[in-house]
């Protein structure tokens, strides 16, 4: 690659190629993906000449490759490694949800119930994935302690390493589901799946392809996950705590009588106006 002109034209043509392919964000994807294949063949950033050997060697030859993988709709996050969210960076790949900008609605209700950000709070995630919410969540409450509840081994690893860096000594990611959460929270979040197993087949390419679909499904009307939480929830809330559960679009009125036992106050929008997230308070 012979200069900025030779970089611009490679970028150029694998966004052509990415577009043609039915990719909206092709543009932003071919640069960032460069700018991946630039780092993975750096002998600072690269990790080696083992690593960058066994990628493929050359900046043009791992881009070459980082392409070919997206155009099989592999998530650009997978392909990068990592994925911001809530201006933390997140260790990312295979087996785990990808961290969606909407989900952000269940911190920011968070901090509008608990305006004390020095609260000693007991917090816990359910389902806990990359562990995204519960660590941005600590990272807002920096006296916090709390606890994630992964029962995917992959996913639980990825959640693991994130609380080593983000969250030393505050974060607890046990390999375990939601019904071996026997202690009460002062707060309890959740983005458990929600998609009717008949529209999963529908999503992007990317989702329904290579994310896992136990993060996905929520049964045959996207609700099995709402009617485990609504028997589990009651006994793991202390009296006053706070629940905060992420919806799917159009879900909001059928999950209204769902909760007997707990109180719901709100129900908040993302920054759509879609009806995201559920709060309910014991």
């Amino acid at each position: 690659m012979n200069g900025e002109a030779g970089v611009n034209d490679a970028v150029l043509a694998a966004a052509k190629r990415l577009a043609a392919a039915g990719i909206d964000s092709a543009r932003l994807d071919a640069r960032l993906l460069w700018q991946h294949a630039q780092n993975l063949s750096s002998p600072v950033h690269g990790g080696g000449a083992a690593q960058r050997a066994a990628e493929g060697g050359t900046t043009a030859t791992l881009f070459k490759n980082l392409i070919a993988r997206r155009l099989n709709r592999e998530p650009v996050a997978y392909i990068l490694g990592n994925k911001e969210f809530w201006s933390l960076d997140f260790e990312v790949g295979p087996g785990v949800l990808v961290p969606r900008p909407d989900t952000e609605t269940l911190i920011e209700e968070a901090l509008r119930v608990i305006p004390d950000r020095n609260a000693p709070l007991r917090i816990a995630d359910l389902g806990a994935g990359s562990g995204a919410i519960l660590l941005a969540a600590l990272r807002e409450f920096p006296n916090a302690s709390g606890t994630g509840f992964e029962s995917s081994p992959q996913a639980h690893a990825y959640a693991v390493r994130n609380a080593a860096r983000l969250a030393t000594g505050r974060a607890e990611i046990r390999l375990a589901g939601w019904d071996e959460a026997k202690e009460r929270f002062d707060l309890v979040f959740s983005n458990p799946p929600y998609i009717p197993s008949a529209e999963i087949e529908s999503l992007a390419p990317e989702v329904q392809g290579h994310e896992p679909r136990a993060a996905l499904d929520g049964g045959p009307d996207g609700l099995d996950a709402y009617r485990a939480l609504a028997g589990l929830l009651p006994g793991i809330l202390k009296p006053g705590g706070h629940a905060l559960l992420e919806i799917g679009a159009g879900q909001a009125q059928g999950l209204e009588p769902m909760f007997p036992g707990l109180e719901l106050t709100r129900i908040a929008p993302d920054l759509s106006g879609i009806p995201r997230c559920v709060v309910l308070k014991a």
